[in-house]
């Protein structure tokens, strides 16, 4: 176990933990919401550092990153673990485990990988990188020294010094901004946007390459008045050269009776994005 970053120790038993905004208090022996940040006699510490549960070789455009070195493949790496409790959650059999699992692979073994097999690039990815972010700053920081790529698809809900940090390594980012405050509230676990929306504009400032991702979520977050409200702050905010990607939603976790998103659904938040000057638009499990 390696010692985490972004916390402070309250008295003996006691820390607290700001890497996103949950600012968990984490009692001895307890770990935070996320599930991987433990106190051990009063030193947080991460439970995940060195320990994806997900390797894989990925097109770059699977992240979705469609305007970020196209046509590369890049290697892939999750843990397990999420600072978020969405309902639809993709991946929810490594975001939310019951065990801390994954296979023996520090960031020098990550590098040597990518130069046995030529790679140009990391992808960080299939859980939040946030919660896992000294095993990826680790590896992003031996990674650029090598000249490979770092690449980032995360949830945003991150706290503005750690977003500060990793921008200093990172290329590009593919965050999901999801919806509106009820729908945070209601299918993520958390109060609302604002952070996600504040990370943002730190990458964008720091010159991080941006792509966003909204899964539509029939009957929560595809009204095109909703759809609307996103594009506009996307187009105001981090530019209208952003590519924008709209997801469909397929049934998964605890919201398996909700049916898939229609194609007409998709087809018009794409007219509503394209009609407010987004130059990239692409829909995405279709």
């Amino acid at each position: 176990m390696k010692e985490a970053s972004f916390y402070k120790k309250l008295g003996k038993k006691k820390v607290q933990c700001f890497l996103c905004p949950r600012h968990c208090t984490i009692m001895e022996g307890k770990t935070g919401f996320c599930g991987v940040r433990k106190n051990v006699d009063g030193v947080l510490k991460s439970l995940v550092y060195g320990k994806p549960c997900a390797v894989n070789i990925d097109p770059i455009e699977k992240k979705p990153l469609y305007h970020f070195k196209p046509g590369t493949v890049c290697l892939s790496l999750g843990t397990v673990g999420c600072n978020l409790d969405c309902s639809f959650c993709q991946n929810w059999d490594i975001s939310h485990p019951k065990t801390i699992f994954g296979e023996n692979l520090p960031p020098e073994r990550v590098i040597e990988f990518c130069k046995q097999h030529n790679l140009p690039g990391i992808a960080y990815t299939y859980n939040e990188p946030t919660i896992w972010i000294e095993f990826a700053l680790d590896t992003m920081k031996l990674a650029k020294k090598e000249g490979l790529y770092n690449v980032w698809v995360s949830n945003g809900y991150t706290n503005p010094e750690p977003v500060k940090n990793v921008s200093k390594y990172l290329d590009a980012i593919n965050v999901d901004l999801k919806g509106d405050v009820k729908f945070y509230k209601r299918l993520c676990g958390i109060p609302n946007e604002e952070p996600v929306k504040k990370s943002l504009l730190i990458y964008k400032k720091a010159g991080v390459h941006i792509e966003v991702t909204n899964l539509l979520i029939p009957g929560f977050n595809d009204k095109p008045e909703q759809t609307e409200r996103l594009v506009l702050w996307v187009a105001e905010n981090l530019g209208k050269g952003t590519p924008f990607h709209f997801s469909r939603f397929f049934p998964h976790f605890r919201m398996r009776d909700t049916p898939i998103t229609p194609m007409e659904t998709l087809k018009k938040a794409e007219d509503i994005a394209k009609k407010h000057g987004m130059k990239h638009v692409h829909l995405g499990n279709v």
